[in-house]
């Protein structure tokens, strides 16, 4: 006697069949959240210094782009810093780069070439203003830096352009009150310890490896700049406005600081221009935003990037494409 098996139904396999389908669907939604093909091509990315907090991130960013568009190829090009990259992202010498909002206002205020079509990604994270002297060292103040052997930073730095403004706020000329150098994090440092300079300035994000490095084989002590300076700071020019007063945590450099240094800081920008694609820059932006855990393990400042604020891209209006990202992600 032949046994009667129950049938399942050709309606029922069909919906396990869909329902399979959809699944796979979610799935695939969820590995290429923008529903499409990763962009492909060739973009250009300025970062900064080899020792500064630009090129680090740069390389950690490209890094976690490189497994969300494995087809696009990211150049790293190192620079001065800011002042150069927001030439380069403005004249097409590249098409995204880090900039601090100070060298970018500036930018637009001298009418620079291209600077209309200017564009913000992502508000980033902070730079915090380091003046860097020997442990011990009879310069206590900005002050004090009056005729010393000071490196101000590259002549297209971000650096060069704070350190600039802080000594003219301090009444010293830049070029004339201080023996001038444009050294950099990449070697100040080493300039500093053999004692061919007494000074030098950086601005960037906490902690700077640069300045991480020398700690562990070297004292040396920050510079105050406290609120009152920075609000004389203010009354210099439109685009001191982005610089407000700000602590240095004794946690950024353990080894030397032992109690809190006031500072001043301005925030970071990530910036592209007009005609970029936007669909490129709205998965960029994307992989910027979900990259902040994974690089602000390596780059303790990268884990101050936050979906809430990464929009204030002031004074640069936000690029089509990122903002489109930021619709898409809108509680």
């Amino acid at each position: 006697m032949s046994k009667v098996f129950p049938r399942i139904g050709r309606r029922r396999a069909l919906q396990g069949a869909t329902a399979g389908v959809v699944v796979l669907g979610l799935l695939l939604w969820w590995l290429l959240p923008l529903g499409e093909e990763p962009p492909s091509g060739t973009v250009t990315f300025s970062t900064g210094t080899p020792a500064g907090v630009y090129q680090k991130y740069g390389e950690l960013l490209r890094a976690e782009l490189d497994q969300d568009m494995p087809d696009l190829d990211i150049q790293l090009q190192t620079s001065d810093g800011s002042q150069q990259n927001v030439e380069r992202v403005a004249t097409h010498e590249a098409d995204f780069a880090i900039a601090a909002a100070d060298a970018v206002e500036s930018y637009k205020l001298q009418d620079g070439a291209g600077a209309s079509q200017l564009r913000g990604v992502a508000r980033l994270y902070d730079d915090y203003t380091q003046i860097v002297v020997k442990q011990g060292s009879d310069i206590t103040s900005v002050a004090d830096l009056r005729g010393k052997r000071v490196a101000i930073g590259p002549q297209r730095s971000g650096v060069r352009l704070i350190a600039d403004r802080v000594l003219e706020t301090a009444g010293i000329d830049p070029d004339t009150g201080i023996t001038p150098l444009d050294d950099g994090i990449d070697t100040a440092p080493d300039r500093l310890k053999s004692g061919d300079i007494e000074a030098f300035f950086w601005s960037g994000g906490l902690p700077t490896s640069g300045l991480d490095e020398l700690a562990q084989t070297y004292r040396f002590d920050f510079l105050p700049l406290d609120a009152d300076f920075v609000a004389e700071l203010h009354g210099e020019g439109e685009a001191m406005r982005y610089y407000r007063p700000a602590t240095m945590p004794e946690s950024a450099y353990p080894e030397i600081l032992d109690e809190p240094v006031a500072t001043m800081a301005v925030s970071n920008l990530l910036i592209t221009r007009e005609d970029v694609d936007p669909r490129l820059t709205e998965w960029l932006t994307r992989t910027v935003i979900d990259s902040r855990d994974g690089i602000g393990a390596h780059v303790h400042s990268a884990q101050l990037v936050d979906l809430r604020t990464a929009i204030y891209t002031d004074p640069l209006t936000l690029h089509a494409g990122a903002r489109r990202y930021y619709r898409s992600v809108k509680p």
